[in-house]
């Protein structure tokens, strides 16, 4: 009989049981493992009975919680940004960010830019991010216009490859330019945990923008958008942010209150990568302190299904239906559990 899992009656963990079966559990995005850190529960928990299991009011209400406002501080402070913008999702946050910056200019997209960041079909971007900076380079500085908007994304999770921005310099000064950002996978783990915004080159002429859903590393059901005070408050000011309600406040008094629960689980999360980096012989792609292991062998999770271990393998948009192979390892992965996947893939 064939094992389904797709229908997962329990919390994603390290482990997943089914049909009696105990199977290790190394993929998803839960790069922190905070779903499953108790300290972090006991905040939410925490955060329920402050704040009840939901607001659906918009935030241009007239009676308003003050934690939505204490998170934006909070996350502009922990993420080094000049202001900060919450929403129910990171794709509301993309979506709103692109719907109202995008008339700024010209709009270029990047190669691999994520679906939340497109303003209707896809983007026709090809080649790599490399090639891709070179032709923008050229192209805006052989343009009459001066007004340009480009978007993309953070890093390329499924090679995996972090980008390098730092080309924009080369970009002639009075050309105007908004940059666009998606950091979903890198907030909270790249950098020391501080994201992409940190990273991005400081230029007169450029206006930083990152997006991120908080639903990943920092395990929280929202949106984040990072930026100047000017570009927060005009997209405070859009149809699209006062009509839709805010994510659960438990949600972000918990990520407001766990700034040393996160640092913690960085560090486990550095160990476990270091560990497995060290320890694995087969060959793979991965950047440093990332925790994506893109494996060339096409058959290697059916392999690993044999030893009761799951790893990330499934088809992903816009890759020729080919399954993409990764080892995804979190901050609750144990030591024994590590070792134990070093030897199953050998």
């Amino acid at each position: 009989m064939k094992l389904d899992f797709t229908g997962i009656n329990q919390p994603l963990s390290s482990t997943i049981n089914l049909s009696g079966k105990e199977y290790l559990y190394f993929g998803g995005t839960a790069y922190l493992g905070i779903p499953q850190n108790e300290d972090f529960i006991k905040l939410y928990v925490d955060g329920i009975k402050k704040f009840g299991l939901n607001n659906g009011t918009s935030r241009s209400n007239n009676i308003q919680l003050g934690i939505y406002n204490e998170a934006e501080i909070e996350a502009a402070d922990r993420f080094k940004a000049e202001a900060a913008l919450i929403t129910s999702s990171g794709y509301l946050s993309a979506q709103l960010t692109v719907k109202e910056l995008s008339n700024f200019g010209l709009v270029i997209y990047a190669p691999s830019t994520h679906p939340a960041l497109w303003k209707e079909k896809q983007p026709d971007a090809g080649g790599t991010f490399k090639d891709w900076s070179k032709e923008v380079v050229e192209k805006i500085n052989a343009a009459p216009e001066k007004n340009w908007v480009l978007i993309g994304n953070s890093m390329n999770n499924l090679i995996p490859e972090i980008y390098d921005f730092n080309f924009l310099d080369e970009i002639d000064k009075d050309n105007n330019i908004i940059l666009i950002v998606d950091d979903s996978h890198g907030i909270g783990v790249n950098n020391n945990g501080f994201g992409a915004y940190i990273k991005l080159p400081k230029l007169n002429n450029v206006e930083n923008v990152v997006v991120a859903s908080m639903a990943k590393a920092l395990g929280v059901d929202a949106g984040l958008i990072l930026g100047s005070k000017k570009i927060i408050n005009q997209l405070k000011s859009t149809n699209t942010f006062i009509g839709a309600s805010p994510p659960s406040a438990a949600g972000l008094f918990a990520f407001s209150n766990g700034a040393e629960i996160y640092q913690n689980a960085q560090t486990k999360l550095y160990v476990n990568i270091a560990l497995f980096e060290k320890g694995v012989n087969t060959k793979s792609t991965f950047e440093a302190n990332f925790p994506a292991f893109l494996f060339e062998d096409a058959d290697l999770a059916n392999k690993l299904l044999q030893k009761q271990i799951l790893i990330s393998s499934f088809p992903y948009p816009g890759t020729n239906k080919a399954s993409i192979n990764r080892v995804i390892i979190s901050s609750w992965h144990s030591e024994e559990q590590i070792q134990k996947l070093i030897l199953a893939i050998g």
